[in-house]
């Protein structure tokens, strides 16, 4: 069996574009000119003795050899960017970066953060406020914030606070609308529905370290 390898950067170009199926957005990604990729691929195509892309006036398709090779390349330089950051989030301890949603963060989090920069003065702390959800085991954050249930398996979970929920209206609503004397009267009201519950198990509370 032939063990020779394709170039390195042959490979990311091919990778790149197939993902994009565009020349142009690859090159964008790679920061080379267009070109730089099309001779890469040609150079790769040379080396495997197979034809990686129908090449048409404005797009490009891949040809059956580019599907088969698309998947492990994509897996592999995934597999290599996310070591990467491993590894730059275990050298790089000088800097805690928390992701919270916006409300927690401005009304709860950044209120609290002078205590901890005065017993840890050495620590850059970075605050990511947004309310999507994060893939902690990638490294790009260190803790996240969320508002949940707690369970979340294979994450270190620490319960923050508890928050209390409780009904109100306004007296000018029960005086002129339909009546509310009991849960069963909700449905004739106009309702704010929560959807935290459905993203709940998605989300983590909390993860240290």
């Amino acid at each position: 069996m032939n063990g020779h390898l394709p170039p390195l950067s042959a490979l990311r170009a091919f990778e790149a574009a197939a993902r994009h199926m565009s020349f142009s957005k690859a090159a964008d990604e790679l920061h080379v000119t267009p070109a730089a990729v099309s001779h890469q691929i040609h150079a790769l195509e040379q080396d495997l003795g197979v034809r990686l892309f129908h090449r048409m006036n404005r797009s490009i398709e891949l040809t059956a050899s580019a599907r088969v090779l698309l998947p492990g390349l994509s897996e592999a330089f995934a597999g290599i960017q996310s070591s990467v950051r491993r590894l730059r989030a275990h050298n790089d301890t000088g800097t805690l970066t928390v992701t919270a949603s916006p409300s927690i963060a401005a009304k709860w989090l950044v209120l609290r953060l002078h205590r901890f920069q005065e017993q840890h003065p050495e620590i850059d702390v970075r605050i990511s406020a947004t309310d999507s959800v994060v893939d902690l085991a990638k490294g790009d954050y260190d803790i996240a914030i969320r508002y949940g249930s707690g369970r979340y398996p294979g994450l270190e979970v620490e319960l923050l606070l508890k928050n209390e929920v409780f009904p109100a209206c306004s007296p000018q609503l029960l005086a002129k609308g339909p009546p509310l004397r009991a849960p069963q009267d909700l449905p004739a009201h106009a309702l704010i529905h929560d959807q935290a519950i459905e993203r709940d198990p998605l989300v983590p509370t909390c993860r240290c370290g």
